[in-house]
């Protein structure tokens, strides 16, 4: 359990590029600052890396689109090269990743998203979402959702049940929600915590702000003004607070709740949330206060990103040093110069992989770690919408690794047996309980027969009555010389007859 830097890098100009060569996408000690491993041959502008995590039974994987061709290059941990070049159906100016690694977003400079699904290489979707071209493309945390951020200054919300529903596959795909209180390009989109919809975003534009959204009701909470452009932001897990920086070097913190008054007995109170009126201006705060939440970088701040502890915030530059600061003191603990001379385009904290090339972790068996640890299938992705190809949709899914024999102690008895277990009708489990559910069942049915009982002799009561009654007249009519009913019915029928 190491938690590493990731770092992706690009050449600073196309004259650079040439001297220089391209950049890479490289892993670090976060305590040390030492490189791990190094993935050449990409020059992924920012936005344009994507990455899906290692776990102990499958390998993960880190993509790349490169801005001068439409390629987009795949990497795996275990070896250094590059493992896969996808041809594009057009240059991609932004790429996403879904946390699970399913589907992968991209966008172009003529306003177009593309999504695919990574396994089988599907394009389930591709679809006009902005006017001008997408800057920035996030999937929320529980990848329900794809937010979309363009140069025409607006906000898309896409639900990706819709998009990849085959039932919509011939009409035009239409947002969730639009968030347009932006006025000029956006730069940035980080997603909170939440399952889609119930969580809030983050989106910082050209135009100084930076805009605090819920999605579930579609509104926005509070709009925070800074004296230059912010480009890039980082928001903590537990929402406290959110770095954002500009391309001066300046990254400031912004705190979300604040001590409330002592009265109340409240310890910190939210700040902000009144909507399209609450403007929080952050020159407006004291000199003493914003001098203790600004963090000066010499350079211009290309990339930032907090650690899973939430300690430590990591600050990349245009010219290539990664710096590592304390968050509750903003001291400089470290600087990682290894790539003096490019441009930091991506950074992301992750704990190391345990397939990663070189190395071997602690928790495998003896061996190649490639023996233990299978790479998630990446497929190459179709240029065109094919219907007959998503109606097979043949998906490669990677199966646990067996067992051996030896270490199983499974036998034909034991096998035999508990199929048979299986096959038996289903019984409540307990003997116990199967004789408290019997005699309940044996209660109830001798109150059901007790109460027939009753009521036959009720109906044999009134049928004993009825008989009496017809015998005893008849008998009396008899000994009295009087006619039946019946013999009385003849009778008078005869006198009709007469008549």
């Amino acid at each position: 359990m190491q938690e590493i830097v990731l770092c992706a890098t690009a050449a600073s100009s196309s004259s650079a590029s040439s001297s220089t060569g391209p950049g890479c996408i490289a892993l670090h000690d976060l305590q040390t600052g030492n490189s791990l491993a190094s993935f050449k041959q990409t020059n992924a502008p920012r936005n344009s890396t994507a990455i899906l995590e290692s776990t102990g039974s499958e390998g993960g994987f880190m993509l790349s689109c490169q801005p001068d061709k439409s390629i987009l290059n795949v990497y795996n941990f275990q070896k250094d090269q590059l493992a896969m070049k996808i041809v594009l159906p057009e240059k991609l100016t932004c790429i996403a990743l879904d946390p699970r690694g399913n589907f992968c977003a991209g966008g172009t400079a003529q306003g177009r998203i593309y999504l695919w699904e990574v396994s089988s290489g599907i394009l389930y979707n591709a679809w006009d979402g902005h006017y001008r071209q997408v800057t920035v493309l996030r999937f929320t945390r529980d990848g329900a959702a794809l937010i979309s951020g363009s140069d025409d200054s607006g906000v898309s919300v896409w639900s990706v049940s819709r998009l990849v529903d085959d039932d919509l596959q011939n009409e035009l795909p239409l947002p969730y929600t639009t968030l347009s209180d932006h006025t000029l390009p956006i730069t940035d989109i980080t997603c909170g915590v939440g399952v889609f919809p119930q969580l809030r975003v983050l989106t910082a534009s050209v135009d100084h702000g930076v805009k605090v959204w819920d999605l579930a009701t579609k509104s926005l909470l509070t709009t925070f003004t800074f004296p230059q452009v912010i480009s890039c932001l980082a928001w903590d897990v537990a929402e406290r607070f959110f770095f954002a920086a500009a391309p001066n070097g300046s990254v400031h913190q912004v705190n979300l709740f604040r001590d409330a008054d002592e009265k109340s007995g409240i310890p910190a109170e939210a700040v902000g949330g009144a909507g399209l009126s609450d403007v929080i201006r952050i020159e407006d705060i004291p000199a003493e206060a914003r001098r203790k939440r600004l963090i000066s970088v010499s350079d211009p701040v290309s990339a930032l990103c907090i650690s899973a502890t939430g300690a430590l915030l990591l600050v990349g530059t245009t010219s290539g040093p990664v710096h590592v600061y304390d968050i509750p003191s903003h001291q400089l603990l470290r600087t990682i110069t290894t790539h003096k001379g490019f441009t930091v385009t991506h950074l992301a904290t992750m704990l190391k992989p345990p397939d990663l090339v070189g190395h071997v972790s602690l928790s495998m068996s003896a061996g190649d770690p490639k023996d233990v640890v299978s790479v998630r299938p990446v497929a190459a992705f179709q240029r065109m919408r094919d219907a007959k190809a998503r109606t097979a949709h043949e998906v490669a899914t990677l199966l646990p690794p067996s067992a051996r024999a030896a270490d199983i102690a499974y036998s034909e008895d034991e096998m035999l047996r508990d199929h048979a277990f299986f096959l038996q009708p289903a019984q409540t489990s307990g003997g116990q309980q199967d004789a408290v559910t019997l005699q309940a069942r044996v209660t109830d049915l001798e109150g059901e027969v007790a109460a027939l009982r009753e009521q036959l002799g009720k109906a044999k009561g009134v049928n004993d009555m009825m008989w009496d009654n017809i015998v005893q007249k008849v008998v009396r009519n008899r000994q009295t010389g009087a006619p039946d009913d019946g013999e009385a019915d003849e009778e008078r029928k005869r006198k009709r007859g007469r008549t």
